[in-house]
This record gives structure tokens, C-alpha cells and sequence, in this order.
């Protein structure tokens, strides 16, 4: 699919790549309405899914019911902490993954063609703060 070319979808992409911290659509929203004031949300969310659906960036379906957005396209996998919200980049070996698609493929009857996992834990700062409180 060929996009024209957006001033708006440019500042949004600028931002996802700037980050590390796996923002929502509302904070996407307000990063962008800096530059551009009269954006609306329902722009930014309709450029967010069309971003996604030519692979732009990712979508990370958040269990809140809050999707959060990743301009990283490199193969890696997330964690939710489960105290603060926060969504984290985590790193698994390459074989490890492949291992783990082959195992899904030959436990079903169909055909794989992609996955999508999310972590559950604690997050450092979570954690440093529980101890610091008990």
C-alpha cells in the first residue's frame, strides 16, 4: 500500500521513533497537537492503525484496553508491568523464538503465519519502590 505523503503521520512516526516508552494514542495526541494544534484524535488514531497496518509500527494490545504503539520494527517482545502500566522492550535470542513458533505450528492444525506475546511482571522501579516501603 502506498501512503501520500503526511506532515501529521511524519510528526507522529518522529515521535514513536524518539521513544522508548511505548506511548497510547492520547499521549501520541498530545505530543503531536504541539505542532500541529488542530489535530484531531480521531486523526491521529486513524493515521496509528493505518501505520500499523502497512507495518510502519506496531501495536501492542495492552489488556487495559489501552493499545500502545512501538516505532521499533525489529523482532522483540514486550512487558506489561502489571503495578504501574509501564510497557517494556524485552530481548529474547532468535532461536529461542523460531523453536518456540515451530513447537506452536506442530501443535496446530492450520498454518502459523505470525505471533504476538506479552510478559506480565514487575518492572525495576516497581519493584525498588515495594522494598522501599516494606
Amino acid at each position: 500500500m502506498i501512503m501520500k505523503y503526511s506532515r501529521q503521520r511524519e510528526c507522529i512516526i518522529r515521535y514513536l521513533e524518539s521513544t522508548t516508552e511505548h506511548p497510547t494514542a492520547d499521549t501520541v495526541y498530545s505530543y503531536v497537537r504541539q505542532e500541529f494544534p488542530r489535530i484531531s484524535l480521531g486523526t491521529v488514531y486513524r493515521n496509528l492503525n493505518l501505520l500499523t497496518e502497512v507495518g510502519e509500527i506496531k501495536k501492542i494490545t495492552a489488556p487495559d484496553g489501552a493499545d500502545r504503539f512501538d516505532a521499533d520494527k525489529s523482532r522483540h517482545y514486550h512487558v506489561l508491568c502489571t503495578s504501574c502500566g509501564k510497557v517494556s522492550d524485552m530481548m529474547i535470542d532468535d532461536s529461542k523464538i523460531n523453536d518456540f513458533h515451530r513447537l506452536a505450528e506442530e501443535n496446530y492444525s492450520g498454518t502459523i503465519s505470525a505471533h504476538s506475546i506479552l510478559f506480565y511482571g514487575t518492572c525495576r522501579d516497581c519493584e525498588i519502590k515495594k522494598t522501599q516501603t516494606n
